[in-house]
């Protein structure tokens, strides 16, 4: 839905399989020796369709390359859980999640489990929400709020409510205290599963109040309750991007979108290409060893391919903290160029074309942000612009372009830097373009349209 508010307006390179080097170790180093005793699949966002069989066949590829990643597994090939984190249809018709049941038990082993939440906006346009909880809950067989075991494991989930305006309300509130309380009553050293829709305020990439797709209501409960490790969707954000796996009080982790991906940079929210994000799907397979130290790898759900792959020591010990946004940014490290890398230029009316080789990271997180500048001839900067590299798709070329407009006629000096999540930023490349004729209207229209869609996306969150 809120594609159709900005589908109008204006409109990578790193695969990498090692731990966050924030003190984490790196998980080809703990490989060998990790026997996994629990694995999961945790997703969001399935906005199943009647008009689309798209995301309903992801479903089914999804837990195809997950059954494939077990059975390669010599010492524990099963996959005991599929987690969606609500929105699983997209208008929440009765036909659609008939249609989800069909895709999702198509899809499943008997000795797999199918735990998932309905969300307020989704799942809950077509039906009240009491009928929404019913409709989870015909679909999963448990209650819209539930509470199972698996493997010793305690997973939780956290529905819409049924009768307040809220997304949440203090009956539910108080249910999962009680939920949490025995849960890690009877074994404080095990990670307990929560999942919910929206993002925690303040955890993950997509929860600070810039890209608003958050819920206060959990946040000082989670903080009771180290054991904590929290799923949710809702922002549609890549899971792969560094802040996706967040950790303080309790662990949250972001799980990306099976549907399509969105993503976020500078002073626009959902900077995201309608033609080609449908095309980037993701998710977690997580696995849980003896001692609970907990693997997770984030798959390009389209390519089949591992995107980032983490070791987590047990995030039920409050000692064991090596996501925290603190250690991730101090762990953050200059991308590099290659010494023989050179910007392609090509000018047109108005401005160029960058073209550049993709930086290398030097940290194991992924290059998130290139900006591009062009001086005069006194060394002024007359036009700046960035963008984002498809970090997020394991088949993303090995080269980068983004677009100058706006120059007049002159001879400019343009340089490209590439930066990292956490702001860190490459020596640049430079080059010479020479610009014969103007075009400082079209960069007039393209702010004009950049600062529409920021509006859209404003007005479109305090709607839900």
């Amino acid at each position: 839905m809120k594609r159709l508010f900005c589908a109008f307006l204006c409109v990578i390179t790193l695969c990498f399989t090692c731990s966050v080097s924030a003190g984490a170790v790196n998980v080809t180093e703990k490989q060998v020796e990790f026997v996994p005793v629990i694995r999961f699949v945790a997703s969001s966002d399935s906005h199943v369709r009647d008009d689309d069989d798209l995301t309903a066949g992801r479903i089914g590829t999804m837990m195809e390359q997950a059954y494939a990643f077990a059975g390669e597994d010599a010492q524990y090939t099963n996959v005991d859980a599929l987690l969606i984190a609500g929105d699983v249809t997209n208008d929440g018709t009765q036909s659609e999640f008939d249609k989800l049941k069909d895709a999702v038990y198509g899809a499943l082993k008997q000795d797999t489990r199918f735990l998932a939440v309905a969300a307020k906006n989704h799942d809950g346009y077509d039906m009240s929400r009491s009928e929404v909880r019913s409709a989870i809950s015909a679909v999963t067989g448990n209650d819209a709020d539930f509470h199972v075991v698996i493997n010793g494991y305690h997973f939780i989930g956290i529905s819409v409510s049924s009768h307040s305006m809220s997304h949440y309300d203090d009956e539910q509130l108080a249910w999962l205290k009680e939920q949490l309380d025995a849960a890690t009553a009877e074994d404080a050293n095990k990670p307990v599963f929560v999942m919910q829709h929206e993002h925690v305020k303040d955890t993950v990439y997509g929860s600070s109040d810039f890209e608003r797709w958050y819920v206060k209501h959990f946040s000082e409960l989670f903080k009771q309750y180290p054991q904590i490790v929290d799923f949710s969707g809702h922002s549609h954000y890549p899971l792969n991007h560094p802040n996706s796996v967040w950790q303080g009080e309790f662990t949250a982790i972001g799980t990306g979108a099976i549907y399509y991906t969105d993503y976020t940079a500078e002073d626009l929210h959902d900077f995201s290409d309608d033609a080609t994000n449908k095309n980037v799907s993701n998710y977690w397979l997580v696995e849980l060893d003896a001692a609970n130290n907990m693997r997770l790898r984030g798959i390009d759900l389209v390519a089949g391919k591992v995107l980032c792959d983490y070791y987590l020591e047990n995030p039920a010990n409050p000692q064991n903290r090596n996501f925290t946004p603190e250690k991730k940014a101090q762990a953050s490290t200059a991308p590099v160029f290659e010494a023989d890398d050179k910007l392609l230029l090509e000018a047109h009316e108005g401005g160029c074309t960058v073209t550049i080789p993709a930086a290398k990271s030097t940290d194991g997180m992924p290059v998130v942000l290139y900006r591009a500048y062009a001086t005069d001839e006194s060394g002024k900067v007359i036009v700046k612009t960035w963008t984002l590299p498809w970090y997020f798709d394991a088949d993303a070329g090995d080269t980068v372009s983004l677009e100058l407009r706006g120059l007049g006629k002159g001879n400019y000096k343009v340089s490209v830097v590439a930066e990292t999540a956490y702001g860190v930023q490459s020596e640049a490349l430079e080059g010479e373009v020479s610009i014969s004729s103007p075009g400082r209207f079209v960069a007039f229209l393209l702010r004009i349209g950049m600062w529409m869609k920021h509006m859209f996306n404003v007005i479109w969150r305090a709607i839900i």
